[in-house]
């Protein structure tokens, strides 16, 4: 219990996912991929750019995975974007014994295997969001395999299951955009009054501006977001956060206090 309430004091994505890896690697999964992705197309996998991506894997392994375009042909990616709920790497890989591998899977695998990236579990969460997708591979520390993974969950796979869905929750409400917000405060601004239903000669009336300093706004906040149409852009920054934030100095929801010891500990 006092473990999920560290979550619930969380107030940046940053402070969770440090606090969620090394709670993960106390359980002996020490490298951890999360990735949340709300704007799926047809396809199963769509530019990376528009998901939530954190994790403490190695760099080159990142760059690979993530900007080399390899989570295409990531196993755990397809099982994950098909199913709900937790699943053994083993068994997984058991499932798709019968298919033949593509080169992209092959090579997938081998850098799996360079990185020791080899054995552990996946965790799909159910999302209410149409196309939306999010999950969280957790590897086990270097020099452990699939039984020991398992007999790890055996023990504690509900308790883990359960931190790991507490996280996603809480990531998804919290802004979600690194250590730097994607909108200004005044597109920030002109998205929640779009949202509201304002016209532009409305939200131009609102803010003292006219009506071309309001379209700029507009442009600057779809540039941002990499979205064509200002429906787009409400949508997305609803879902990322970016627009009806509460300023944490106007905030009069009363904060949880703090548990002896947690003070300045990110851990």
């Amino acid at each position: 219990m006092k473990r999920l309430r560290r979550y619930l004091q969380m107030t940046s994505v940053e402070d969770l996912w440090s606090h969620h890896t090394k709670t993960l690697s106390d359980y002996g999964f020490d490298r951890v991929f999360y990735g949340f992705n709300a704007f799926r197309g047809a396809g199963l996998y769509d530019n990376p750019e528009d998901a939530l991506l954190l994790t403490n894997m190695p760099s080159d392994y990142v760059e690979a995975y993530v900007d080399g375009g390899m989570f295409r042909d990531g196993v755990m990616m397809r099982w994950a974007t098909e199913n709900v709920g937790a699943a053994s790497w083993r068994d997984v890989y058991t499932a798709m014994a019968h298919e033949e591998p593509s080169k992209g899977e092959i090579a997938m695998r081998a850098m799996n295997e360079k990185h020791e990236i080899t054995a552990g579990y996946t965790i799909s969460f159910p999302m209410a969001i149409k196309n939306a997708n999010a999950g969280i591979g957790l590897a086990v520390k270097k020099g452990m395999g699939q039984d020991e993974a398992d007999a790890i969950w055996q023990e504690h796979g509900d308790d883990i299951e359960t931190i790991c869905h507490v996280a996603h929750l809480c990531i998804l409400q919290l802004p979600a955009t690194g250590q730097r917000k994607l909108l200004t405060p005044r597109q920030s601004e002109v998205l929640e009054l779009v949202a509201d239903g304002k016209t532009m000669a409305d939200i131009a009336l609102l803010l003292e501006r006219n009506v071309a300093t309001i379209e700029k706004h507009l442009r600057g906040a779809r540039d941002a977001l990499g979205v064509e149409t200002t429906a787009q852009a409400v949508r997305k920054a609803s879902i990322l956060n970016q627009i009806f934030r509460l300023d944490e100095r106007d905030d009069p929801t009363p904060r949880l206090p703090q548990m002896a010891g947690s003070v300045g500990d990110r851990a």
